[in-house]
């Protein structure tokens, strides 16, 4: 039927006229339809959210609601930091098929002091009343590109990387990660390195003590480094495992993605010995000569893009003593997040994952 057959309300019409007889059929059915979609609703109630019938985006959300009944402060494990406040204000910006959320806040670094948002995701099990006591293993998630204002990795979950440790998790493959989401950049213009460029907003300070503190604030977190790590893709992928190499007693592990290897922001200006303290071969071979501790870096690099070459070389190079590396070869995988995704899906999440401290469940506790 073509559209300048219809007319009005949509009933057909002929070269004698509408068929009137027809439109009061339609109006009547009309009606009831309505009707009947209207009681299902109210029936419904509540369902008609949890199926997408009515938008809760934008609405405020809280995370960690069993933690409120955990055990009293003198019955906290070894090794786990509760929240440690203050709370930051989140708003809903996604909710997963499986019913978890990301929710989205603005953080200005006491710090650093840059101001910028970051996107959070927390597995189905941290909510769980087992877990309840348990700290959760944190990766802090760097997209690539310029990085502000939004970060990929929270802004676009059909990038799977959510799904992808929801699914790892039930599987057994890969712990049960929360996800922080920050911004990489202070603006549209320019790469920063993930670092303190001298005169420049300082988002090495943002991205390795802001965020962790803004973390540990407002999710339970283990006090060890051993639970806590960075994933990052192309300009975040360098910083993802320059942190890990420049505070190794922080974090332990990095899985880094058509990654960059050494800082190149025309911000620097040539500033050699601020560059040296973000170059990761030079904190490489500082780490090795120091003897640890130990850290784990995985490349990931597609056979479609660039780059292999230079991730080789660090390995050959510097992927040994403390510094252990692996390459994790993505078939037909390109410069882009969903390659990435699939390269953890078949091999990268579970190579961090053994690396990491797993949450531990209450076994009196269901």
């Amino acid at each position: 039927m073509q559209h300048d057959q219809l007319q009005g309300d949509g009933d057909l019409m002929t070269e004698e006229g509408p068929l009137t007889t027809g439109r009061r059929r339609s109006k009547r059915l009309r009606r009831l339809l309505i009707g009947g979609a209207l009681a299902f609703t109210l029936a419904a109630g509540g369902a008609a959210y949890e199926y997408g019938l009515f938008s809760d985006i934008g609405d405020p959300v809280s995370f960690g609601k069993v933690q409120e009944s955990a055990a009293a402060a003198e019955e906290i494990r070894p090794g786990v930091s509760m929240p440690t406040g203050p709370k930051s204000e989140f708003v809903r910006t996604y909710r997963m098929p499986d019913g978890t959320q990301i929710g989205r806040t603005t953080l200005t670094g006491a710090k650093s002091g840059f101001t910028g948002d970051v996107w959070v995701w927390v597995p189905k099990q941290y909510d769980e009343p087992r877990y309840a006591k348990s700290a959760f293993p944190v990766l802090i998630s760097l997209p690539g590109g310029r990085g502000y204002p939004t970060n990929y990795w929270g802004t676009g979950p059909g990038l799977g990387l959510e799904k992808a440790v929801s699914d790892g998790a039930k599987a057994g493959t890969s712990l049960p990660f929360i996800l922080i989401m920050p911004v990489h950049n202070a603006d549209t213009k320019h790469h920063f390195d993930a670092s303190d460029i001298p005169g420049e907003p300082k988002m090495g300070t943002w991205m390795a003590e802001d965020i962790p503190d803004f973390t540990k604030a407002n999710f339970r977190t283990f006090t060890s480094r051993d639970g806590w790590a960075f994933m990052g893709s192309s300009a975040g992928g360098f910083g993802a495992f320059k942190h890990v190499l420049k505070y190794p007693d922080r974090f332990k592990a990095a899985i880094a993605s058509g990654v960059d290897i050494v800082p190149d922001s025309p911000l620097w200006k040539g500033n050699t010995q601020a560059m040296d303290e973000n170059n990761p071969e030079k904190l490489a071979e500082k780490l090795i000569k120091e003897g640890g501790p130990d850290v784990y870096i995985n490349f990931q690099i597609g056979t479609k893009e660039t780059g292999r070459e230079k991730a080789e070389k660090f390995m050959k190079e510097y992927g040994k003593g403390p510094v252990h590396t692996q390459l994790q070869v993505i078939q037909d995988g390109e410069h882009n997040g969903k390659s990435y995704v699939r390269g953890m899906r078949e091999g990268a999440l579970e190579w961090i994952s053994k690396v990491m401290l797993a949450p531990t469940p209450d076994p009196g506790v269901r």
